[in-house]
Formats: C-alpha cells, structure tokens, sequence
C-alpha cells in the first residue's frame, strides 16, 4: 500500500511546512494545493480530499507506514480474523488518544476537528484503518478540519496539527513499540478463540454457544456497555458444553443445538436480553463486552414483521397463496406490505441469503404470521385462509431445509409440539425444560393438519439494467445513522434490520447498491447471482470492490446478509422483472 506513492512525485514535510506558510491568509480554496503525499520522518502523509469551505464536511487524510517502520509481527495478522482485531484495536487506541487534540487548533466552522471511527462493542473490519496481511504495511484514514478565520486560511493552526498533534499521535498508536509487551497478543488470541468457537459450532452441530459468565444484560437502552451487578449467565446441566479453545483453554457454557429452540419465560425474565445477544453473536466482540464468547452462526438472521416495507417480487408462496383477490405470491410486489406478507417476504429472502438459523421473538412477529388456534380453526377454515403460519413450516424448514429456528415465545404454547429443545429463563438463568413442556403439552394435541410440503422457494428474480441511473452525472448517496441511506431521490428504510450494528456498515451499503446497479445488475443477472458475484469480489479486493481507488474512512463491512436485507428493501432501485 505504501509502495502506491512511488508512481507519485514524494514531497517532503518541509515542502508542505513551506507551502502551508505561503497560502496563509489567503481565501479558503488555496487549501487545494495541499493535495498529495507527503515524507514524514517515519510514515507519509497523504492529503486526499480537501473540503471546499470550512463549514463543510472534514478535509479527508491518510497516514501510511511501512511494515518494517510499523513492526507488527507478522503472526498477529497473517490470518484474517487476526488482522481485523489488531486494526480494531490500534483504531480504538488512535480514538482514544485523538480526543485529547481534537478542536486544540482554533478557528470557524470545523476548524481543529481531528477525527476517527469510533468503534463499538463489535470487532468489524473497517476503511479507517488497514492492514497489508503481504506486508504489514498500514493505512489509517481520518478527518481534519482544516482551520480558518472566517474563510481566511489559518494556516499555523493547521501546522499544529499536522507537525505537532498528528506525529504524537502516530507515535503513540501506529507503531508495535507503543503498546506494552503481550498486549497484541492478547488481541490475537481472543480472535482467534473466538474464531475456533466458530468453527466448533459446525464441528459439534451447534448454532450457537453462551459461554457461562458472560454478561448479556446492556447497561440501557442506549448504551451498549455491560450491565453493572448484573447476573452471570449459567448454562443447563443438560447443555453444557465444553471446547478447549487454542489459548484460553477449557471453557464450559451452553450449546445450542441445530433444530427448533423454544425460549419462554416470565416477562422481564432475560428471554429479549438472551436472543438480542444471540443476533450480534454473528459477530465478535471485545475483551470486557461481557459477550466475547457468545458466538452464533454467521449466516444467523433476525426476522420479524415489518409493516410498510415493499416487496420486490418475491415468492412467499411457502407461507402464503390462494389470496381472494388473485394477486400471485410467486412473485408477489407490493410497496405497503402487511404484518404478515412482510415477515413472510423476510423469511424466504433470509433462505436466499443463505441463513441456515432463524432468530424469532414472539413480540416483534404478526400474530397471524406466527400461529393460528384450534379454535379459530374451527371457525375459519383452512380453506379460507391464505396464511400457513410459521409453525406448520418450522419442522420442514428444519428437515428439508436444514434451517434452525431459536424462537422466544411469551404466550403461544403451540411451539412446544415442535421444538427440539425449550429453555425457561427465571431471573436471567437458563434452565433446560424440553420433557415437563413435551409432557404438558401431550395434554394439549395439535390438530393434525393435512399439509402438502411447500415447493422450494424460486429465486429467479432478475435486475432490469436502469439505463437512466447509469447515465446520472452524478449519485449522491446520504446515510441517515442506523435508520437508512439515500442514493439520489431513493430512500431505503433499514430501522428493522436489527443485526446492522454501526451506521458506518450503512455507509458500505449505500456505496454497494450503488456498484451493483451500475455495474452488477445488467438485465441478465437474478438478485442472487448478481449478489453472489459482488461479494466474490468484495472478499477478494475487500473495500476497493466497490469504491475504486478512493476509498473513505467511514466504511464498515456488513455481511452478505445484510447485503441481501438492503437490497430487498430498495424501493425503485432495484426493479426486479
């Protein structure tokens, strides 16, 4: 990555010194001559993007370091998982460090700003701090607001930063001899700990495992830190499971096993806090989250109904048909779908995306979607009712399928016929319960229903090529937080795809659906072999796939999942023949 400059004419610091103290007081656009790459005593300075005004958005830069200057060993990146835990880390290091210097530098507008991702509770892969796994060369991309007096360049602020702030906090994060003996290693082990945890899911016919101690609880509803006093989580005897991880060694908790998982409980009890957990396990998280152990199957999907989505033709037919006003659920659109339509269209778009678990609370799913009673069978017949509800699909999404479900369920006990597995959660703690529910539920026999298996879903969409989008001058994409994104006049509503865990994740997708629709989606492709193709790409060229040559600093890697969630909820975009 470094070795991108020799193409460059390399300037010296004191060239920039010099050139910063000839544009002076003059207008704000002379900053434009700044642009370029910089030889500092052990890294380059790499001037990207300088804002036009200094009300406008931060001035992008980059520092690059060799792998020799930066000194990492080579085993703390050489494998990927590793890599993206010590970027991880050095990132939440410079953080940390940069907020003692932010706004130090004075004057309008953003003038001073010095900024940085700001990680969460999760470990992701991230533009602002990159990692070479050939070399150990890195790159660390940030923000600086370049100072001014009005629009009047200040130009000796701004060497505060570059000469005096920046070069201490490089010293401090960016290099192996920062950070005291064993630190990095700890980093590398957890990941790969947590990686192995992964692995041994498959290995044991797990989705997922709950380390005993861990800490689900959150410290509130908007914070994401460990709850205080809160009550360790301790596994059932009877799914206690045991791994010899490569570092930390023997670790016991509980191994949820492949099938259908009924969580219940009193309300306020931990059924929520335990599945919330069990979303974000896709994910690793960090030393102290309380969760660094709780691992779930990657392609684990949260669904739930989502009243007012669209729906770009897809086949819900599996849940869904014979509708009164013929309207096909082969391919079915619409741009206000139900409670019901939604949670169907969520269910088969989570089986083409792959997911091989199901993540369910009875609170946030249609009713209707969910269950139907004996006696409402009664009154209403099958006949008359389009819906098939979840419950008489679980088992075949499991055999046919091989799709688990882990559902939590306050008030419909018709899921005890189906589950595997039940699991009552009384004041945060688990405990295995499958035979009293089996038994009591003998007393209560399901009406046998005379259901033909479903046919496999079609995924056979095609991507009609929008020649008017490839020929715009100009795409503006906007992220508005975790709530969505926009590109040009497109808005796409992402509130309730719940396992999106950083806005910069929306900034990645918003720049992907960009990609594809020029580049992906030619009138050929079907969603999947569109999608299938991106992401080969994306795992080989990581964030150039999708951003060329320059590439920002407030990126984050969704996964593919997610992708498909976006996708789906695209509005006008995406066109679906």
């Amino acid at each position: 990555m470094v070795a991108s400059f020799v193409r460059l004419k390399m300037k010296s610091s004191q060239d920039l010194q010099n050139l910063l103290r000839q544009i002076d007081h003059k207008g704000y656009p002379a900053y434009k001559d700044t642009r370029g790459a910089y030889q500092f005593d052990r890294y380059i300075l790499s001037i990207d993007h300088v804002q036009g005004d200094p009300f406008a958005a931060p001035s992008h830069v980059s520092v690059h370091i060799s792998g020799k200057a930066a000194g990492f060993a080579p085993e703390l990146y050489a494998k990927a998982h590793q890599r993206i835990a010590l970027q991880d880390h050095l990132l939440r290091r410079m953080a940390g460090v940069i907020r003692d210097y932010s706004f130090k530098a004075r004057g309008s507008g953003k003038s001073g700003l010095i900024g940085v991702s700001q990680p969460g509770q999760e470990v992701l892969e991230r533009s602002a701090c990159v990692i070479d796994p050939a070399n150990g060369s890195l790159i660390l991309r940030m923000e600086i607001g370049f100072p001014a007096n009005g629009r009047t360049i200040n130009s000796r602020e701004l060497e505060k930063i570059l000469f005096d702030f920046l070069p201490t906090c490089v010293r401090r994060t960016l290099y192996s001899g920062a950070y005291p003996k064993g630190e990095l290693e700890r980093i590398a082990y957890l990941a790969e700990d947590q990686e192995f945890i992964r692995e041994e899911l498959k290995r044991r016919g797990l989705v997922a495992f709950v380390a005993n101690g861990a800490i689900l609880p959150r410290k509130s509803g908007v914070s994401m830190l460990p709850m205080k006093d809160a009550i360790p989580f301790k596994a059932p005897k009877s799914m206690e499971v045991t791994l010899q991880l490569p570092h930390h060694g023997p670790l016991t908790g509980m191994g949820i096993k492949k099938g259908i998982t009924l969580i219940v409980g009193g309300g306020y009890h931990g059924k929520s806090t335990l599945l919330k957990a069990l979303e974000l396990g896709v994910y690793n998280h960090i030393s102290g989250d309380g969760r660094e152990y709780v691992i779930t199957d990657e392609t684990a999907m949260k669904l739930r109904a989502e009243d007012g989505r669209s729906i770009q033709k897809t086949d819900i037919s599996m849940f869904i048909r014979n509708l009164p006003n013929g309207r096909d659920t082969i391919a079915f659109y619409t741009e206000d779908a139900s409670g019901s339509t939604s949670q169907a269209a969520n269910t088969v778009e989570a089986m083409e995306a792959g997911a091989k678990t199901f993540l369910i609370d009875e609170d946030t799913s249609a009713t209707n979607f969910m269950i139907r009673d004996e006696l409402m069978q009664r009154v209403v017949h099958r006949s008359e009712e389009p819906i098939i509800p979840f419950i008489d699909r679980v088992q075949e999404l499991y055999h046919t399928y091989e799709i688990s479900t882990i559902l939590v369920a306050g008030s419909c006990g018709s899921y005890f016929h189906k589950a595997d597995c039940v699991i009552q959660m009384k004041n945060y703690v688990p405990v295995e319960i499958t035979e009293t529910a089996k038994r009591e539920a003998a007393s209560f026999p399901m009406k046998e229903q005379d259901l033909q298996p479903a046919d496999p879903p079609l995924f056979a969409r095609v991507v009609r090529r929008d020649t008017a989008f490839a020929k715009e001058q100009r795409i503006k994409t906007k992220t508005m937080g975790k709530d969505g994104f926009s590109v040009n006049r497109e808005n796409v509503d992402l509130r309730l795809v719940e396992q999106l865990a950083d806005s910069e994740q929306l900034n990645a997708l918003a720049d992907m659906v960009k990609c594809m629709k020029l580049q992906y989606f030619d009138g050929k492709r079907t969603v999947s072999q569109g999608t299938e193709q991106f992401w080969n790409m994306v795992k080989k060229q990581g964030f150039a796939a999708f951003c060329g040559k320059e590439i920002p600093g407030n990126l984050c890697m969704p996964r593919v999942q997610e992708l498909y969630a976006t996708l789906n909820r695209c509005r006008t975009l995406l066109k679906v023949e």
